[in-house]
């Protein structure tokens, strides 16, 4: 089977990648490199001896999207393709709006022309707003805190019509939590161009001096130490929550959260990673964010009995294998 990975020499996206040549999976890869570097490719070979064809290509660019689905054959998708960071989405909504949906609207169009039906989606947790009650169940009421979040939660809208108007697609949509982590080789890991938008590859950078204090954004909230509390989960698992998803018998349009049910702060993740890794983490509290909430983590019941997801990494193994990451690529 041939599968499209969308975004796939992104920090979750080529982690699945290694995951699908493992199974024995073909791989066609689609990135921009805007939050991306091409020595990925060449990482990947390392890690699973096998080839990947690469295309650097904008979604945005339909025609430049169509050449890939004419010269090869498609069997199924895995997009992950997409802008990602919640402040930057908030200081420029038009730019993840524009992005998001146009590169998503001209892949499922150019899927349903050439008869190409399976999808996986990566879609966020975002999409749950501010909670009701923890944890999160996927029947849970949607909304959402910044339009990173709006986009997530209008592809997931979009697929659905699709569904209802197509119903010969199979779509998986994964509400991920917060991946961090980085596969045991030390050869992939979260490296995004400029300053980090994500928790994990900040304190890496401070652990390692590339940035002098880590900012920690507000200690006011309602949670065991005022920080925020979310859902870490190693990228090796969320990762391989995507080939169970392409496994998946069970047809039609389905939902599952990809987390590992359990909250940490983050200075409880801080705390974890000095002890583990013998470094000491300079930080500030700093004024929130806007677009946070105080706390979300995952009921992953139902990936777990309908996928056979089972997350087997630790938060020590999380925060080891960040720095052994980082180390590497110093």
């Amino acid at each position: 089977m041939k599968v499209l990975v969308t975004g796939g020499l992104g920090f979750i996206g080529s982690h699945t990648v290694v995951d699908l040549l493992n199974e024995g999976y073909e791989v066609v890869i689609v990135d921009n490199l805007v939050n991306s570097k091409e020595d990925v490719l060449s990482k990947i070979k390392k890690i699973t001896n096998k080839d990947v064809t690469f295309y650097k290509i904008d979604l945005c660019l339909k025609e430049d999207l169509r050449k890939i689905f004419e010269k090869e054959k498609i069997d199924s998708v895995i997009h992950f393709a997409g802008l990602k960071a919640v402040g930057e989405s908030v200081e420029k909504p038009l730019m993840y709006y524009e992005n998001n949906l146009i590169s998503t609207i001209n892949l499922l169009e150019l899927m349903q022309e050439y008869g190409v039906y399976k999808i996986v989606f990566s879609s966020s947790a975002t999409v749950y707003g501010n909670p009701k009650s923890l944890p999160i169940y996927e029947d849970f009421p949607l909304s959402t805190t910044n339009p990173y979040g709006t986009t997530k939660l209008m592809i997931e809208n979009i697929l659905t019509d699709l569904y209802k108007s197509d119903n010969k697609f199979d779509i998986t949509i994964l509400r991920y939590f917060n991946p961090i982590g980085a596969h045991k080789s030390g050869l992939l890991g979260e490296d995004p161009n400029g300053i980090p938008n994500n928790l994990m590859p900040y304190i890496v950078r401070v652990a390692t001096s590339k940035l002098p204090v880590l900012n920690v954004f507000g200690n006011d909230y309602n949670t065991v130490d005022g920080t925020g509390v979310r859902d870490y989960i190693h990228v090796c698992d969320l990762s391989y929550g995507h080939v169970l998803a392409l496994k998946n018998k069970k047809t039609g349009l389905k939902i599952y959260n990809l987390g590992t049910g359990k909250g940490t702060s983050v200075l409880e993740l801080v705390k974890r990673f000095e002890s583990v890794n013998h470094v000491k983490i300079n930080y500030q509290i700093t004024k929130r964010r806007e677009g946070d909430i105080d706390s979300c983590y995952a009921s992953n019941e139902k990936a777990v009995r309908e996928l056979g997801f089972n997350p087997k990494y630790t938060l020590d193994d999380m925060c080891l294998d960040s720095y052994n990451f980082i180390k590497n690529n110093n």
